[in-house]
């Protein structure tokens, strides 16, 4: 879509049912929800003068062809630019420490979106869309760890080292409790910020104090390019193969095909896809994904405000005919609920777990110059046959709570999974 990359975010997380899994974590973001304030005269009108095509009242909706014109021609009139004026003087003459003037206007642009009153239209910082990139492309330069900070002892654990990683080779191991990253206490900061010291420069290295087993150890770990694997897969019982999609990011279709073709070389001749706790990403990866699957058709399409309708559809060169289960449950949002929605109205999939989050609105993310960026609502998406699930979610075909059947502290196995269990029941035909 040009300079636009659509996307299909969701804000929950959680794994709380399957801590076990040493799977991806994504971390929290709690960005600022923007305090309409200034910073004095001088830096209000920059401010004003940066968002002087909202003061005209003249906007160009992309892709609509449509302008929008507020009701008097100017968002911000005299008395609220006066208001603002006083605030910010006001701020500068009484607040009690150092201002920083760059976060205060970065407040202002925040605070546009907040007025929008909709969780999923954010500004971003250059530094926070760096950060949502390196999700979005599951691809950065660091180490190749998953780490986890106890939210009560602040302190941060490796949950799994990936595979070929700088990480894996320099000899961390899933366990490993961080203690320093070079001389930076790992329990005096957020995770989201201690990571931003771990990531760096490819061929740079950082020094890090672990204790492994009551054993302080060391390592200089050198940094390079990471691919998170946003994609993992075994071969179950039965010629069934199970396939987990942790996210919906770049790499994510072909890390996809992938595991098809290594499933089918073993003899796979059933599937179960688990989209469980997956809070969605790229509409395009979706889509990529059920082309891969689905017949020709339409598989979801979208509409903006003004009631322009795009489709997006499967050429069916590629058609999988197989008996297929999809496991889902509330943590399960935009694109997974897309493909949920897709496969249930093909009619390709049986739906296994609780009923979905019920996320069904699309974003557009655009960077500007300086190197922040706008993430904003701008349509609907509907299921094939024309359901708009958003706030109501996709109730499965066959409707089960998770348990786990095995020992909690041992590593997880699908096979003490209660509903992966019932996925195969349902492609054996046990289950009618």
């Amino acid at each position: 879509m040009e300079q636009w990359e659509q996307q299909a975010f969701a804000a929950p997380e959680g794994r709380e049912e399957y801590m076990q899994r040493n799977h991806i974590r994504r971390r929290k973001r709690a960005y600022i929800g923007g305090l309409l304030t200034g910073a004095g005269a001088t830096v209000l009108l920059a401010v004003v003068l940066a968002v002087v095509l909202l003061v005209t009242g003249t906007i160009t909706v992309g892709g609509a062809g449509q302008e929008t014109v507020s009701e008097n021609g100017m968002l911000l009139d005299e008395a609220a630019t006066l208001k603002l004026d006083r605030l910010a003087m006001e701020i500068y003459a009484n607040y009690y420490e150092d201002i920083d003037e760059d976060a205060l206007i970065d407040g202002v642009y925040k605070g546009l979106f907040s007025g929008l009153g909709d969780p999923y239209s954010v500004y971003y910082t250059p530094e926070e869309y760096q950060e949502i990139m390196i999700d979005t492309t599951a691809n950065y330069y660091g180490i190749g760890a998953a780490l986890q900070q106890n939210k009560n002892t602040m302190e941060v654990t490796i949950t799994r080292v990936y595979d070929d990683s700088p990480a894996y080779k320099a000899g961390l191991k899933a366990g490993d409790r961080i203690v320093m990253v070079e001389d930076i206490e790992a329990v005096t900061m957020e995770l989201s910020e201690l990571v931003t010291h771990i990531r760096g420069e490819e061929g740079t290295s950082v020094h890090l104090q672990i204790v492994r087993d009551d054993e302080p150890m060391e390592f200089d770990v050198e940094r390079g390019e990471v691919d998170i694997p946003t994609v993992e897969h075994r071969m179950l019982d039965d010629e069934i193969g199970y396939i987990e999609v942790v996210e919906f990011a770049q790499n994510t279709p072909g890390y996809f095909q992938q595991a098809i073709e290594d499933l089918q070389a073993q003899g796979m001749k059933k599937m179960v896809i688990d989209l469980r706790n997956n809070g969605g990403g790229l509409v395009v990866a979706c889509q990529q994904m059920l082309d891969m699957l689905l017949p020709q058709g339409v598989l979801f399409y979208t509409e903006d405000k003004y009631g322009n309708r795009q489709d997006y559809t499967s050429e069916g060169s590629t058609y999988l005919d197989i008996p297929v289960a999809v496991l889902v449950n509330g943590y399960s949002a935009s694109a997974s609920e897309i493909f949920a929605g897709a496969v249930r109205d093909y009619g390709y999939a049986t739906l296994i777990g609780t009923t979905t989050f019920g996320k069904g609105i699309v974003q557009n993310v655009r960077q500007m110059e300086d190197g922040s960026a706008y993430k904003i609502t701008v349509a609907r998406y509907y299921t094939p046959n024309g359901d708009y699930i958003h706030g109501v979610g996709i109730t499965p075909d066959v409707e089960l709570e998770f348990e786990y059947l095995g020992d909690a502290d041992t590593d997880y196995d699908e096979l003490q999974d209660n509903q992966v269990l019932k996925a195969m029941e349902v492609l054996r035909g046990e289950v009618q």
